[in-house]
């Protein structure tokens, strides 16, 4: 469980100063290293279900209140549906409709968006938001909702269909998908989740391929007591998110 919270401390062109940990989390997974091992579709293992179906409940009334309280701020602040609505590739390299608080105006280009991602995949620099560089396409407080995370409080549903999980990869657009090499696709063998090992490990310091390793190692070596720590990590990483937007 240790190793795969560490996180790397090696001189890099990101902010590796804000992970912390073992210099090998990210150098124990190299491009030479996954194209050695061949891409499965591994089985889910049932713990995961049990752990998704366990936080839904102990957390029902605290995300509850918090998505009704959301939902009437959008309401309140713009026109049109609360919810937005996107495909994404998830576990097995499936596509699924993915569901999030919509936190931007109606008719807003999302190019704008996929352009940015390509860059930083092409480019592979530190992963900064675009929100934190200004975006005039959000809605007032959307980029409250983003920094928080609590934009994508809806996929909480998806995680009750089985679509994703707690803890996992960050599901990516189908535009991202197009950009993969082949052994950065190990990243999809297992559910996409609204945290995960890169979330809690600098996120938005770290560039893409650091981000794809974290997942792949992830994906790898998923236990129990990985998923309770990276959920526990969670919250102090939306902070430190937080006042890094700021």
């Amino acid at each position: 469980m240790q190793s795969l919270l560490d996180t790397d401390k090696q001189s890099n062109s990101t902010s590796d100063k804000n992970l912390s940990g073992s210099p090998s989390a990210f150098s124990r997974i190299s491009p030479n290293s996954v194209r050695a091992e061949p891409y499965l579709r591994l089985a889910v293992p049932f713990w995961k279900y049990g752990i998704d179906w366990l936080v839904i409940i102990l957390t029902l009334p605290a995300w509850l209140f918090l998505m009704a309280f959301i939902t009437l701020g959008i309401k309140l602040v713009s026109r049109g549906p609360v919810l937005f609505r996107q495909k994404r590739i998830g576990y097995g390299n499936k596509p699924f409709l993915c569901l999030k608080f919509r936190s931007m105006k109606i008719g807003s280009d999302t190019l704008v968006h996929s352009q940015y991602m390509s860059d930083l995949i092409s480019r592979n620099v530190p992963m900064v938001k675009l929100d934190q560089k200004g975006d005039s396409r959000l809605i007032r407080f959307g980029s409250f909702l983003r920094a928080t995370g609590l934009d994508e409080l809806p996929q909480i549903i998806n995680v009750m269909r089985g679509e994703m999980s707690f803890v996992g990869p960050r599901p990516c657009t189908l535009a991202e998908f197009a950009q993969y090499a082949e052994w950065q696709k190990e990243r999809f063998n297992t559910l996409p989740g609204l945290t995960g090992l890169w979330q809690v490990s600098g996120k938005n310091a770290t560039t893409f391929n650091e981000m794809v390793r974290l997942d792949i190692q992830y994906a790898r070596s998923k236990t129990v007591g990985t998923d309770l720590a990276i959920i526990l990590k969670t919250f102090p990483a939306i902070l430190a998110q937080m006042r890094s937007s700021r």
